[in-house]
């Protein structure tokens, strides 16, 4: 890890930690040991423990939507890119790293005076919400895509949190059979 840059460094390995051990179990300390940073190094890039957990929940979602997308474009137009988005969640689970969603992991940690991480939450979960909502335009016929796309994304953030709480896969089965539900009916 060493050699490489020291906001990188730092933002890799408290993800890792963050998302394995919690954000609340894991301390600046135990980050810095770990990316090899000193602590004044950390501070000209992160003025709080806050803004690490900012990035962190920015570098997940941008590592999950990266694996996301090449799950849904490698399929073709139509039905089937509405299914990779509940196929990518069974393969995350089968992947032997899921530990749920991050941001759910998260927000169950923070206060409300989280300011900075709840905004980037909420952001993260519109976002979500937004591209579901256009893959259902785009790739169904569906007469009411606003509620069609609703319901997956309910479906989806319930079978990532369920998952993770029982440790085991069938809230995905279920969700799939649902989203396949919802899909032939639309």
């Amino acid at each position: 890890m060493k050699g490489r840059p020291v906001k990188e460094r730092l933002i890799e390995t408290a993800s890792d930690l963050f998302y394995n051990k919690g954000y609340n179990r894991t301390g600046i300390n135990e980050i810095l040991e770990k990316s090899g940073v000193a602590k004044a190094s950390m501070y000209q890039h992160f003025r709080s423990k806050e803004e690490i957990g900012v990035e962190y929940l920015k570098h997940m979602d941008a590592e999950a939507h990266k694996k996301l997308g090449a799950k849904i474009n490698a399929k073709p137009q139509g039905p089937e890119r509405v299914m990779a988005i509940i196929e990518h969640v069974s393969e995350f689970f089968d992947s032997g790293t899921f530990r749920g969603c991050w941001s759910l992991n998260t927000i169950a940690e923070i206060s409300q005076e989280d300011k900075l991480m709840m905004a980037e939450i909420l952001k993260q979960k519109r976002e979500m919400k937004a591209f579901t909502y256009r893959l259902v335009v785009d790739n169904l016929n569906a007469t009411e895509p606003e509620k069609i796309a609703n319901q997956l994304y309910l479906i989806y953030e319930s079978a990532l949190m369920e998952a993770r709480v029982f440790n085991e896969k069938w809230p995905i089965e279920v969700a799939k059979g649902m989203f396949e539900k919802i899909i032939q009916e639309n």
